[in-house]
Parts: structure tokens; sequence; C-alpha cells
């Protein structure tokens, strides 16, 4: 007999995102398309747990600061992750926070002859795998963090961006 693939009757997981804008909107993906990149991405992680973060876009100054402040760079940077640090013994579904420079993204998706929206696509679920612990700052981890942000960005219909 054929396996059957089941799917469960079980609502998945409340994901709470909150959206905040220091640039104008205009040319800035919807929130409903943030929601669908961040739940692809908690999916794609085999995150089953509430979860909730924050999601600010930033301009090219308050980017460069924000990397200057804490990652010692000079420069505005296209995504910045912070993952919340809780106390021990503390359960809360926060994730923490991302911070993506619509300017920078622009200009990459142009400069790799990219649709814009793929590239926010791209951003957005790399920040969310940083939020949940993957990493890309040696080689292994790298290939590994690369290869499942390909699976999902696929199940998103945006190509390969590596």
């Amino acid at each position: 007999m054929p396996a059957q693939h089941r799917t469960s009757a079980l609502p998945s997981p409340a994901t709470a995102i909150h959206l905040s804008y220091g640039v104008p909107r205009a040319g800035i993906p919807s929130p409903a398309s943030f929601r669908r990149w961040v739940e692809a991405a908690l999916s794609g992680a085999r995150r089953r747990r509430a979860s909730e973060l924050s999601i600010r876009i930033v301009g090219t100054r308050e980017g460069r600061t924000l990397n200057r402040t804490y990652r010692d760079k000079d420069y505005a940077t296209n995504v910045l992750s912070f993952p919340a640090e809780l106390p021990p013994g503390v359960r809360l579904p926060l994730l923490g926070d991302l911070a993506i420079c619509a300017p920078v993204v622009r200009r990459e998706a142009a400069e790799q002859d990219k649709p814009a929206a793929h590239h926010w696509a791209h951003m957005t679920v790399h920040g969310v795998l940083h939020l949940l612990g993957y990493d890309h700052l040696v080689e292994s981890e790298a290939v590994r963090m690369e290869a499942l942000e390909t699976r999902i960005l696929k199940g998103l219909g945006v190509p390969d961006p590596y």
C-alpha cells in the first residue's frame, strides 16, 4: 500500500509580526508579504511554537548607525538580526528584531539584476533564520544556512539567490 500524506487539522502556531518604518512606505513590500516570508522561514526551519518578532524598515543613516553600534562596521548593511536575550527560565515566544535597510536592499537587487521583491524575501528569510540561531561565520554553517534559505525561497517561488 502506498504511503499516504496527511495534513494536520490543527492550526499552525500564532506568529506575531510587528512592522515599523523609518522610511516612507512607497516601494516597501506589504505587511502580508512580510508575514508570508516570515512564516515560510519559520516553517522551513521547523519552528513549531508561537513566535513573535519585530521588523523595522530603516534608511541608510539608521542602518549605518545600527551596524556601527552593534557590529563595529561603519556602513549600512541589508539586514541586521538581534536575537532576543531572555533571562534563564523566562519562556516567551519572542525571537527578536530585524532591521532591514530599504536603500541597500533596492540597490543590491538592481546590482544583482533580480526583482526587488525576491531580494526582500531573501533578506527577510535570512534574518529570521539568524533569529533562530542559524549563522554563516564558518563554512559548514554557511553551507547549511544557504541550503535552507534556498529551499525556503524555492517554496516561495524565488530562484536560488546564490
